[in-house]
């Protein structure tokens, strides 16, 4: 079930993605001569950017199985769903720190190196930067990578959450300027409405109310990843 919400996450979240990365993912440069190639370039992209994803679940699942082994799952389950509650409602304007600022520009000054290349590697290497940009959604689904409680799981989860991104991102990428965005626009709505059900799923999970799969007994050890 915890997989499901991710891959939902991911569908309808890149909607979202659409509009925050969509000019990149148009800005890839021609990877060859053929149409054949030209595909190979943006799959390229979109397997670096799932890479990262993992990287990140690998990181948040390791964390999160740390809290379980000390007893704290349920808690991290019920911290992170409440989390994404509370991040819908609050405004996304903040001070960034001066390292988190730093960190993004030099991320964006390896993609503008990037752009400039014309090999599968390097478009590879854009979608994999493009994985570390500051994003409420990857924040979200790294909240559900923590409340996973394990590394392999953690792993799983974000990677579930970046093929439900791909339909959207390499359609993009493969139609170009042809493909329409009024279907973004009419259901940009949906996104918080997913966010709020992964939230809540992740709420119900930590309870613990042992409902197979929803709300699995996790003290009794039946945790369901």
């Amino acid at each position: 079930m915890i997989l499901l919400t991710a891959i939902v996450l991911g569908l309808v979240g890149s909607l979202h993605c659409a509009g925050m990365c969509g000019p990149l993912a148009l800005a890839l440069p021609m990877t060859g001569n053929s149409r054949a190639t030209f595909v190979l370039g943006r799959v390229a992209y979109n397997l670096g950017r799932i890479v990262t994803y993992c990287l990140l679940g690998a990181a948040f699942g390791l964390v999160g199985q740390t809290l379980a082994f000390a007893g704290f799952q349920r808690w991290v389950s019920i911290a992170a769903g409440s989390a994404i509650l509370v991040g819908l409602f609050v405004s996304s304007r903040f001070v960034v720190s001066v390292p988190v600022a730093r960190a993004v520009a030099w991320v964006k000054s390896g993609l503008g190196a990037l752009l400039r290349r014309r090999s599968v590697a390097s478009v590879f290497s854009l979608g994999a930067l493009n994985g570390l940009l500051p994003c409420g959604l990857v924040y979200a689904a790294c909240a559900g990578a923590v409340a996973t409680g394990g590394l392999l799981s953690g792993v799983e989860y974000m990677a579930a959450f970046g093929f439900g991104t791909v339909p959207m991102m390499l359609g993009i990428g493969l139609v170009g300027q042809k493909l329409q965005f009024t279907l973004r626009f009419k259901l940009q709505r949906l996104i918080p409405a997913c966010l709020a059900l992964v939230a809540v799923l992740l709420i119900l999970r930590g309870l613990s109310l042992g409902i197979p799969y929803l709300s699995p007994d996790l003290a009794a050890g039946a945790v369901c990843h």
